[in-house]
């Protein structure tokens, strides 16, 4: 510890060093439930590409764990400490270094705010698409670890479909440049989409070019109400096979509807089983929110109420961006899934995820991104009863069972972590683990790159 201490401190300022074992402990976690966490031995700030290369050096010299960490704002335990580590957090590296209107690009540090870019970008008439719920603390350097969605995948995709190139300090220390500024390029393998997702365990993301859109028109939209998730969910399939493209297409369940009024009082309603959001950011949305209503009254649904104005909008879609904050309020802790399965199968994966909940007596409520399958069952229990917790955890698993067994994944935006390490090796098959573990080998030999995390 003392010689660590003092390495780091030869190549670091004073401020960039948190030692006090109270203030490092705040430093341990992410906000997932039932997962191990260590000790760090020692907390860094950095503020420079040099100073990261300092600190991977030291460690490397002294086979010290590094463990990457954003805002700590992820779901799968990914942020979590190994004992003894050194917690490299990149939150003070945030700047937008250039936003360039022409070739529609920013050039970022990973610790900027995932709100802070899209606000700035907007100031010169584009948008950064990728809009996590936790898109006002998050950080981007996070949303590439993790591979981060949000509410607008359904239009315009994820995060990796955004970033061109990326700067990475390696284990070793060096520095590697990958990807591009140009809207097109296929030299070489592509590694910077193999450091988006990667969840900190192939390098330290020290800066990013990421695509820019120009920024669409104010999207309006509607909520329709239905009396059970299958009917929600047969509306879905119908939006989408009409060929409509929504900038957003969201299902809250009855459970969360309510969580979502008892602690906003937003004034949704309570006697849905239901609701599903539908927004478009085209020249006439009104028009295709009137095609969307139809189907939805097809599909079976009780009333359809479309905006009147982008102010209702918004109103509307923080309802939603709220739902998992409010559902954490049923109980003492949650366990949020992170299942995503074919649109086809969207019915099929909430009619399921109610029978787990009957099956152990436990509340699970629901939202999803039904635009494209990604449902969020979020588990609530008393974690000081024992039994309950048993229950919740079996809960879980079997939720990521039957997402599987729908043709799924154990994870569409929130990552690995250490919450789905074994299901991971379920889902990729022994030659699949076997080829990854090669990658992180060959990225790092000694395994100190956020250790115990993915498999």
């Amino acid at each position: 510890m003392d010689d660590l201490l003092e390495r780091l401190r030869a190549g670091l300022p004073a401020e960039a060093l948190l030692t006090d074992p109270d203030v490092t402990a705040s430093y341990a976690h992410d906000m997932a439930s039932f997962c191990e966490a260590g000790t760090p031995a020692v907390v860094v700030l950095p503020r420079t590409v040099e100073q990261v290369q300092h600190v991977m050096r030291t460690a490397t010299a002294l086979r010290v764990p590094v463990v990457p960490q954003g805002a700590r704002t992820g779901l799968s335990g990914a942020a979590n400490a190994s004992e003894g580590c050194v917690v490299l957090s990149l939150v003070r590296m945030d700047r937008i270094l250039e936003i360039n209107p022409v070739d529609r690009i920013a050039v970022v540090e990973p610790g900027v705010i995932n709100a802070v870019l899209s606000r700035a970008v907007n100031e010169h008439g584009l948008c950064y698409p990728p809009d996590p719920s936790s898109w006002e603390t998050c950080t981007i350097g996070g949303n590439i670890g993790t591979a981060s969605g949000g509410l607008c995948c359904v239009k315009y995709g994820v995060t990796a479909e955004y970033v061109l190139g990326l700067d990475v300090v390696l284990a070793d220390g060096r520095l590697l440049t990958t990807g591009r500024r140009t809207a097109k390029g296929v030299a070489g393998y592509d590694l910077t989409r193999l450091f988006v997702g990667s969840e900190g365990s192939l390098g330290i993301v020290v800066g990013a070019v990421l695509a820019l859109k120009p920024q669409p028109p104010r999207q309006l939209a509607l909520a329709a109400e239905f009396g059970s998730a299958a009917a929600a969910c047969d509306a879905v399939c119908r939006i989408m096979e009409a060929g409509h493209t929504p900038s957003l297409l969201e299902l809250m369940d009855g459970t969360t509807v309510r969580a979502v009024n008892a602690m906003a009082g937003m004034g949704l309603p309570e006697t849905t089983e239901a609701l599903l959001l539908c927004a478009f950011d085209t020249s006439d949305p009104a028009a295709d929110l009137a095609a969307v209503g139809l189907l939805c009254t097809a599909a079976g649904a009780t009333e359809v109420v479309p905006a009147e104005d982008t102010a209702e909008s918004e109103m509307l879609l923080q309802a939603r961006r709220m739902s998992l904050t409010a559902l954490e309020t049923i109980s003492s802790a949650t366990m949020i899934d992170d299942v995503c399965v074919p649109r086809s199968k969207l019915g099929a994966m909430l009619e399921g995820t109610a029978a787990i909940a009957e099956k152990y007596g436990l509340t699970i409520g629901v939202c999803a991104h039904a635009g494209d399958g990604n449902t969020h069952p979020v588990v609530c229990f008393d974690h000081t009863d024992a039994d309950e917790s048993r229950r919740a955890r079996e809960s879980f698993d079997e939720i990521m069972a039957l997402g599987l067994g729908l043709g799924g994944t154990i994870t569409g935006e929130h990552g690995v972590g250490v919450l789905k390490k074994e299901w991971l090796a379920r889902e990729l098959g022994e030659v699949g683990i076997e080829l990854q573990r090669g990658i992180k080998a060959a990225f790092d030999p000694l395994g100190l790159l956020n250790p115990g995390k993915l498999f």
